[in-house]
């Protein structure tokens, strides 16, 4: 049972980090293979991290911020969203100043892909599942699945050009309200 239920709380986890990852992966802006696993491994480690504080904070913080959590999440994915919507609009425009790989940027979207991890980790520490199993688990799917859509962006980016680049962004203006939407309707 804690196998499979952490199994699937793994891949609903990884998929916001999978589909992010494919939306860079349409801009092409990564040119190093040492810099495609660095995001996703930053991705894997923020996924994991956030679950395991989770997990830690219980119910003790979780009041001070449940408010403005999936505000923050909105934020982060539709300014990336946006600037890959427009990046696709312009003949040579890039969507990241810099490599998505380093700096603030991969901060960001290791921040706003593992929001929702936290809120996991919580959930984890009530139902008392295996807390290092979990963890491993998270980390470890998001890993493959962030190379995965990374890979795949750039194969499709490839293929289809910057048209690519705007599917990518409406993705994550999609995931953005999804996370919204599902915290309001609660």
């Amino acid at each position: 049972m804690d196998y499979l239920f952490i199994s699937v709380i793994s891949i609903g986890l990884a998929m916001d980090v999978m589909a992010v990852s494919l939306g860079i992966g349409t801009s092409d802006q990564i040119e190093t293979t040492r810099g495609k696993f660095r995001l996703s491994f930053h991705f894997c480690i923020f996924q994991s991290g956030m679950a395991a504080i989770g997990w830690l904070a219980g119910e003790t913080i979780v009041r001070y911020i449940e408010g403005i959590d999936h505000w923050v999440a909105f934020i982060l994915l539709a300014f990336v969203g946006i600037k890959l919507i427009r990046s696709g609009f312009e003949e040579n425009g890039k969507a990241f100043n810099q490599d998505p790989s380093t700096g603030k940027t991969l901060v960001l979207l290791s921040i706003a892909t593992s929001i929702d991890a936290f809120a996991v980790g919580l959930s984890i520490s009530f139902l008392k599942v295996p807390i290092a199993m979990s963890i491993l688990l998270i980390g470890l799917t998001s890993l493959i699945l962030s190379l995965f859509g990374l890979f795949t962006g750039i194969h499709l980016g490839k293929k289809f050009g910057k048209r690519m680049e705007i599917f990518g962004g409406l993705i994550l203006l999609i995931i953005g309200l999804r996370v919204v939407i599902s915290h309001l309707a609660i």
